[in-house]
């Protein structure tokens, strides 16, 4: 046991509470710095170039590519610096244009109007591309965590999920997805790819839309995807602090796209995120006591 950890075993309900508080200030702290940072507004330009879709087209991306982030035409990547890879199978979704036609009327005279067409068109997410050779990357500004501990994190949350009715299945993932929560099939499913340590994060992030309730209401989800995705991500970053790992180097630049940089929504949401951490520090805690040593330290919370 790291002599952190150790440290936290040792801490009271309310002194656990305070450092889950400052861990959550944080939060903010550090998206302000990215927020102020050209790395930042490096990839606000890169971002700019995206069309804004419909909730039509949203739910047409989703459902061919749930894990799509950022979607263009294979000409508009090209533009970016980003090549999409033979072979790639694109999502179709509707486009819209107009066009001008002149018609006569019942007496004979010109009328003007334009004819309204939807478009059959295909794109590609940033997953299915790779940087052209001399291109500058400004498409991320989250780093995969690469540590070999799980921090005892995944056999807490395995069995406080399977106590619940999920199941937790290893697979490849499509694009750059790590996780994903399927309420019909109670079914939590981790990329097979990922580290030790950023699977670990991921199963917290998971857990912690279960908690939240972000997984009854799929048109909910994508309506509200910014928040919900910045409430679970805190959730894993405070989560993953108390059992004794750092993930900002992903959790705060995922945290920042997904608010875009609006850090009134961390504020907005703390209620909501500390009240799911310690929910999800005490289901962890009664795992470790089911089966001791194979939960983190947290103590209680």
């Amino acid at each position: 046991m790291s002599t952190t950890t150790a440290h936290r075993a040792g801490l009271s309900a309310d002194e656990q509470k305070a450092r889950a508080e400052a861990l959550h200030d944080s939060i903010r702290e550090q998206v302000e710095q990215l927020r102020n940072s050209e790395k930042w507004r490096a990839f606000l330009d890169f971002a700019s170039a995206f069309h804004t879709y419909s909730l039509n087209n949203l739910l047409l991306i989703l459902a061919q590519s749930p894990g799509a982030t950022q979607v263009a035409g294979f000409r508009k990547w090209q533009q970016l610096g980003r090549q999409v890879r033979k072979g790639e199978t694109g999502i179709r979704i509707f486009g819209y244009s107009t066009k001008k036609v002149t018609e006569e009327d019942d007496k004979g005279e010109e009328l003007e109007r334009r004819l309204v067409r939807y478009p059959i068109l295909t794109v590609f997410d940033i997953s299915q591309t790779d940087p052209i050779d001399g291109a500058e990357v400004t498409s991320s500004i989250t780093e995969q965590l690469t540590g070999t501990d799980d921090h005892g994190v995944i056999n807490a949350l395995t069995d406080y999920l399977v106590a619940e009715g999920w199941s937790i299945q290893y697979r490849p993932l499509p694009g750059a997805r790590n996780g994903s929560t399927n309420p019909d099939s109670r079914a939590v499913v981790l990329d097979d790819g990922l580290s030790v340590e950023h699977t670990a994060k991921t199963l917290i992030h998971e857990t912690a839309h279960i908690l939240l309730g972000h997984t009854s209401d799929p048109l909910d989800y994508v309506s509200h995807r910014g928040v919900m995705e910045v409430e679970a991500e805190s959730v894993a970053y405070i989560v993953a602090g108390l059992a004794g790992f750092d993930t900002s180097a992903y959790s705060i630049g995922y945290i920042t796209g997904w608010a875009d940089g609006d850090t009134n929504l961390i504020h907005a949401t703390a209620a909501r995120v500390l009240a799911a951490t310690h929910r999800l520090a005490s289901a962890m805690q009664s795992a470790a006591s089911a089966c001791p040593g194979s939960a983190p330290a947290l103590g209680g919370i």
